[in-house]
């Protein structure tokens, strides 16, 4: 029988990274007995290895959690963990579309954050109740009720009954399950499904070996049953329910899931393009006439070339990518092929860190070895026959004769800091190509920063440099404002007068000769020595920036020579010298995995 609609409550816990969430979230699993002491762990909803080594959440995870009240009821609390980090934006804003309420977590010592702000934003575009949740209040350097404050005066947020709570030592557990049964309201049927037609929304799916495409869906309206034929309204695919389940958090049976509930279906979904993120699911025999409104859509800001080391895992990293698409819907590829590392992808992703993270994914999970190249942003080029393009590849840049304009992208940037790292935050920003367009004070030692800057600055090297000046202490949010017009040029790399694509990079002009040298210097010592010498250049079309040279490995071969004429050493020198310059002809340069990273770590300062 499916649970009282009356008595569910849809939940998400929002919060900056390192502000306690997951840890909150094992305190009510623990709280609940929804797992025994013996089954707990830290982190318990977080189960990729990646995410107890970095201490982040990275993808959305489930739980359904039963309470029994202070009013003697019992009621099904369903809680939908969200990432902090803004590079997983999009996990977010699908939880919450599958939400009533939210539970703000504030670190008591550290206020809000630049993603607090962020998340509590797309709360509120949700229409979701939010309820303000203080932590860490044991610490020593906590300060509650300036926190109370804050949240009053940056988000607006009435914090009257704001909860006080300490995750680790469980202080304040109670009150925030009570305040969840209490203030969130519980599901609405949805206007658009009339006369009770099963809807739900797929907030999530990912791929099973043995029971193919496995969907989570939050029902909004009608019951599933198993045997129910269930028709997936973009494709107009029917398939019948071969299972259902809840988390709690390990998968449990289910016979039916009614309005409200959060579940998992299985369907013997075999193609991974049927399960889109974001569709709605109905019954082929009574279908919805309208489709659920879905996420916003998330555009990739920046792209890379992904290809295996060893051209035979081509089909696997292929395979591979397609499974972990249907998991991470923020992911897109496309087939590139490159003339140094062969056939592989071009990616696009929200931003560095989910870069990094799909690809330690990608070798992790599906045990493979990647070398991933420069990563660059998408860019508009304008052709003098007013033909608009959109490049994210600089290969396939058009020669500078044939472009009118060009336009990058520029994005807002939040930066939270205490004031004593304000001048340096400034310095590094107007280095970026900043331009200040706020800066406030939320507490005496709290101000807010607000610059525009294009994304191509952002993505090389801002944000370790950011961390780096600020100790720690600064946090960062970014969101795309437009495109503007702006003086690019190609960067490439030459060995030995041979372009390699592969490390080529659009720059604005004014730093290509800066960049140019750091590249080349960077190249020297990244690239291994060959019996020949090897000229790294760097240039921009025909015009050489910068120029390192990297000595051959030289043999003794006067070694043998122990006595006798000069002339016998140098016979033998000239002929070494020949055999040198016919390797050089015929050599190619081997470029480690290393030296496509490198590009990334090149300073400005």
């Amino acid at each position: 029988m499916a649970t009282d609609a009356s008595k569910i409550r849809n939940f998400s816990i929002i919060a900056h990274i390192d502000h306690g969430k997951s840890t909150l979230a094992d305190r009510l699993i623990e709280f609940t007995g929804t797992l025994t002491k013996r089954e707990m762990k830290e982190q318990v909803l977080d189960q990729m290895d990646l995410e107890r080594e970095r201490g982040i959440t990275i993808k959305a995870q489930t739980v359904r959690i039963q309470y029994r009240a202070k009013d003697g009821h019992d009621y099904v609390l369903n809680l939908i963990d969200t990432p902090g980090h803004v590079d997983f934006a999009y996990e977010v804003s699908r939880s919450l579309a599958a939400c009533e309420g939210a539970l703000l977590v504030v670190d008591a010592s550290q206020g809000i954050q630049a993603q607090t702000l962020a998340n509590v934003y797309l709360a509120m575009e949700n229409d979701l109740e939010i309820i303000p949740v203080i932590n860490k209040i044991d610490l020593p350097a906590a300060n509650p009720e300036a926190v109370r404050k804050e949240i009053e005066d940056v988000i607006g947020i009435d914090t009257s009954q704001a909860i006080l709570c300490s995750a680790k030592s469980g202080i304040g557990i109670e009150d925030i399950l009570e305040a969840i049964v209490q203030r969130v309201p519980p599901p609405t049927r949805r206007e658009i499904a009339k006369n009770e037609r099963f809807s739900g929304l797929i907030f999530d799916s990912w791929f099973n070996a043995f029971r193919g495409v496995i969907i989570l869906v939050r029902v909004f309206s009608g019951t599933i049953r198993k045997r129910d034929k269930i028709r997936l309204f973009s494709t107009g695919a029917d398939y019948e329910v071969l299972g259902l389940g809840v988390f709690k958090p390990r998968g449990a049976e289910v016979s039916q899931l009614g309005v409200g509930e959060v579940g998992y279906v299985v369907a013997g979904i075999k193609s991974l393009s049927d399960a889109k993120i974001g569709d709605t699911v109905t019954l082929g025999s009574r279908p919805i006439e309208q489709q659920l409104p879905g996420f916003k859509e998330i555009k990739p800001m920046v792209f890379c070339g992904m290809f295996p080391t060893e051209t035979e895992d081509y089909e696997n990293l292929k395979d591979a990518l397609e499974k972990l698409v249907l998991n991470d819907a923020a992911v897109t590829y496309e087939p590139e092929v490159s003339d140094h590392l062969g056939f592989g992808f071009r990616c696009g992703f929200l931003g560095l860190l989910h870069m990094e993270i799909v690809r330690e994914r990608l070798e992790r999970e599906y045990n493979l070895s990647i070398i991933s190249t420069v990563p660059t942003v998408k860019y508009r080029v304008y052709t003098t026959d007013n033909e608009e393009l959109e490049i994210s590849n600089p290969s396939k840049l058009p020669d500078t004769t044939l472009i009118a304009r060009q336009e990058e992208p520029y994005y807002k940037l939040t930066i939270h800091t205490p004031p004593e790292f304000i001048g340096g935050i400034m310095q590094l920003c107007t280095e970026k190509r900043g331009i200040q367009t706020q800066m406030s004070y939320l507490t005496p030692t709290r101000v807010l920063i607000e610059y525009q800057m294009p994304l191509n600055e952002v993505v090389i090297n801002f944000y370790d440099r950011l961390k780096s000046i600020t100790k720690g202490y600064a946090s960062l949010d970014y969101e795309f404002l437009d495109y503007r017009e702006a003086d690019l040029v190609k960067l490439d790399l030459l060995l030995n007068g041979e372009r390699v694509e592969s490390l080529s990079l659009i720059i604005h002009k004014d730093f290509a000769s800066q960049r140019g040298r750091e590249l080349a210097k960077k190249m020297k010592e990244l690239l291994p020595r060959q019996m020949f010498q090897i000229a790294i250049q760097a240039a921009v079309g025909a015009k050489i920036l910068a120029r390192e040279s990297l000595s051959a490995l030289r043999k003794d071969v006067t070694a043998k020579c122990y006595g006798g004429d000069i002339t016998r050493k140098r016979k033998l020198l000239e002929k070494q010298k020949e055999g040198k310059k016919k390797m050089k002809q015929i050599g190619s340069v081997e470029v480690p995995k290393e030296a496509f990273l490198a590009v990334l770590k090149i300073d400005q300062s």
